[in-house]
């Protein structure tokens, strides 16, 4: 399945709809090139479970906690990992309960160590529009694909009707 959209405001505001589907916890790996939008997804489903400040790529630091009542999220950018082998020495298996919703940019860094995706959400386009393109790749992945298609043909009909 997939979907446009248009500005950061778009990308904020389908990223607030998966929230509730995703919330429940798994991995997620969000590909794109640098600039794509996926801290900007990002942000928009942190913000939407409850998260009122900045919500910052987590270059340096690699990963970024965010615990809310209902949800915990763990946000990782490994674009500056050297090698994928630090993961195990930052206790990667510790953040990946499956209870707690993993979002991962650039997890081809990690790849041999990061488990399988529930989920890939591929972003590309250029200038102001984006297409969103999910694949699952579990079965939890695969409970997520009709709330989303639902959730992608609510946006596509409000986006048509503005």
């Amino acid at each position: 399945m997939a979907i446009r959209v248009v500005g950061e405001e778009g990308m904020l505001r389908f990223a607030a709809g998966c929230a509730s589907i995703l919330k429940q916890g798994g991995i997620v790996f969000l590909e794109g090139t640098l600039g794509a939008g996926k801290t900007t997804f990002s942000r928009g489903l942190i913000q939407a479970l409850g998260h009122q400040g900045a919500v910052k790529s987590p270059t340096y630091t690699l990963v970024e906690e965010y615990q809310f009542a209902d949800a915990q999220v763990n946000h990782f950018d490994l674009y500056r990992l050297g090698d994928p082998e630090e993961l195990e020495y930052m206790g990667i298996r510790e953040y990946l309960g499956s209870d707690i919703l993993n979002l991962i940019e650039w997890a081809d860094k990690g790849m041999g160590v990061l488990p399988s995706p529930d989920l890939v959400l591929e972003i590309t386009g250029g200038g102001d529009s984006r297409l969103l393109e999910w694949h699952a790749r579990s079965e939890r992945g695969q409970q997520w694909l009709e709330p989303l298609s639902i959730l992608a043909a609510d946006y596509a009909s409000v986006a048509i009707s503005q």
